[in-house]
Parts: C-alpha cells; sequence; structure tokens
C-alpha cells in the first residue's frame, strides 16, 4: 500500500496522549486537518476541544463525524497564531501538529504535493499569493534564499538560476513543471533516498504559508492561553521546526544554559514553562509500520507554570534568515 493509500493517521497519537494524561477540562488542537488529534483527546476525556484550522476545506471533511461530540467540539475557522482569542477562559491544554497533513498532500488540486500533478498552489487558506506566485515573480537571488534557508537544499543556486531560465520560456502553472526543473538541477537518487523535489516544495510551502511567523507567534499565543499547569505538545516533522520548539521550550523554561566564572549567570524572568518531555519522542517500530509518514516526527510537551506570559528571543530561536515575505511581494506586484 502507498503512502497515499493509506487513512489519514495521526502521527505520535498514543505518545501524545501518554504524555499529557490524564486528559480533561478545554483543549485546542490547532492544526486541526483529519480530525485526529481532536478524536483522540476527546476519547481521551476532555470535555471539549476547539479544533483551529486556516484550511476551510477541512471542516467539510468533518460533517460527517463532527456531530456525534455535541458542544463538546467547537470548530474555528483560524490561526493557531491567534489562539489566545478563540476561549474567554484559560486552557487546559494544546496540541499543534506543524506543517502540511496528509490529507492535504493527497489532493492532487492544492499543489502541495511532488508526486502527484496539480495547479503550484500550496496555499493552507487558499488565499493569498501561491507558490506559482512566488517562483514566476520573486528574484534568483530571493528564490535561492527560500530554497536554502526554508529546504535546506544545498543546490539552492542551482535549482534557482534553473527556474529563473525555465520561466522565460513559459510561466510555471504546475507542480509537475517545477518537479521536471528540479530533477535536471539534481542526480538521480539511490534507494532510500528522499525524491530530488522534497526539500524544495517544503521550502516553497513554508514561504507561502508563513510557517515560522505562524510558529512563533503560535507558541506564544499559546503561553498566554494556558492556565498554570496546562499542558502545550508539539509535533514536528522536519529538523527546522523541531530546532525552534526546542529552543522555545528551552527558553522559556529557563533552561538556555548556565553561566560561568567570566560571565555569570544574569537575573531571569520566572519560567513560564517546565518541561514535561525532556528529549524529543519519536515513532516506535510499530508506529512506523502503520504509517510510514511518521518517519520524521517529533513529539515535545512542556506544562505552563503560574508566571507571567511573556515573549522568547527571537534571536535565539534558530528561525531561518528572514526572505522576502508575502507583503513585501505583493507591495511589488502593484
Amino acid at each position: 500500500m502507498s503512502d497515499a493509500e493509506r487513512p489519514h493517521i495521526p502521527v505520535l497519537l498514543r505518545p501524545l496522549l501518554g504524555a499529557v494524561a490524564p486528559v480533561s477540562g478545554l483543549w485546542l488542537d490547532g492544526t486541526f486537518g483529519a480530525g485526529g488529534y481532536t478524536r483522540g483527546l476527546l476519547e481521551a476525556g476532555a470535555d471539549k476541544v476547539i479544533g483551529v484550522d486556516r484550511d476551510p476545506m477541512v471542516f467539510e471533511m468533518a460533517e460527517g463525524w463532527r456531530g456525534q461530540y455535541g458542544d463538546r467540539l467547537e470548530l474555528v475557522e483560524g490561526t493557531f497564531s491567534e489562539m489566545d482569542s478563540y476561549s474567554d477562559v484559560l486552557l487546559d491544554g494544546v496540541v499543534l501538529d506543524l506543517g502540511v497533513s496528509s490529507m492535504q498532500l493527497d489532493q492532487a488540486d492544492r499543489g502541495f504535493s511532488f508526486l502527484r500533478d496539480g495547479p503550484l498552489d500550496m496555499r493552507m487558506s487558499q488565499s493569498g499569493p501561491t507558490a506559482a506566485d512566488i517562483v514566476n515573480e520573486a528574484g534568483e537571488e530571493e528564490l535561492a534564499d527560500i530554497l536554502y534557508h526554508y529546504g535546506e537544499e544545498r543546490a539552492s543556486r542551482r535549482i534557482a538560476r534553473a527556474i529563473v531560465e525555465a520561466r522565460k520560456v513559459q510561466p510555471f502553472e504546475t507542480t509537475k513543471q517545477l518537479v521536471t526543473v528540479v530533477e535536471r538541477c539534481l542526480p538521480r537518487p539511490k534507494p532510500g533516498q528522499s525524491h530530488p523535489a522534497t526539500r524544495s516544495f517544503q521550502a516553497l510551502r513554508i514561504a507561502v504559508n508563513d510557517e515560522f511567523g505562524q510558529l512563533i507567534e503560535g507558541l506564544e499565543a499559546a503561553e498566554r492561553a494556558l492556565k498554570p499547569g496546562g499542558l502545550l505538545a508539539v509535533v514536528t516533522f522536519h529538523s527546522l521546526e523541531d530546532r525552534v520548539v526546542k529552543r522555545f521550550f528551552q527558553a522559556r523554561s529557563g533552561r538556555t544554559g548556565g553561566g560561568n566564572r567570566y560571565a555569570p549567570v544574569e537575573a531571569s524572568e520566572k519560567p513560564a514553562f517546565d518541561l514535561v518531555t525532556r528529549k524529543a519522542i519519536g515513532p516506535d517500530d510499530e508506529e512506523l509500520a502503520d504509517n510510514p509518514r511518521a518517519r520524521s516526527a517529533k513529539l515535545r510537551v512542556a506544562r505552563r507554570t503560574d508566571a507571567p506570559a511573556g515573549q522568547a528571543d527571537r534571536t535565539s530561536l534558530g528561525l531561518p534568515a528572514p526572505v522576502l515575505g508575502a507583503n513585501d511581494r505583493k507591495r511589488r506586484r502593484k
């Protein structure tokens, strides 16, 4: 059975529920998707779950089962970076499953997958500039920066140069067009290696959806939204995401390292979180057998203290270097 033919399985659900047990009270699922985490939380004992997603299509797909939970389930179209505005009371827990969902990957017309030909879109919210807009309009240096900083693509300059040359002949409209150009720039993968377009598609998706801006704002919003003792569980799917989440938890739990005799530890604010998982939790063999897409997933969990909410020093979080943002691109197009 191929990845595309497998059912939509929530990644690391069992270890997540184990890490936050016993589940009770009001939870927010900031990346509702196919609803796997939301249903898991409700069935584990949550009194209510607020399911948030910026993709309106996911709520249409939930119509067949959402009714069985009655008023225990509330769905909100929005971004998890604004989660602290979706409830009048503080939350007992927040779950974030980052990146693109398997459901979105499997829909060719969304343009997320390099394995299925479709329009070069990649917008989670289905509004704003598309991946095609970036590929067709960004300069060569900007494209190379996106590919390198958001996809860790070592051949970023070569690919960017090839994209600029190709669009002189014909503008990019489909995922297949982009895959063809990227494949020509890279050697054929050996057995077991990822597809040549994996990193380029990841980079463009992150740029289109401002995923790192959303991530840090979402982590800070969760800090504001959680009650003392509330839990924040985050599932990441690539090293860039995990690095930011790890450093945020370290910074906000007061675990950024000590001083030495030349530079003593300075007085700092009271930690806003206590770490529940000291190290990231990955999938076990059973989960990998059931769901190969879980192979790169990592789970981190922290518990909110009674300290006032604050902000992390963003320069210390390992965020990728800034590249052309959507607002700048819109201004240049006018």
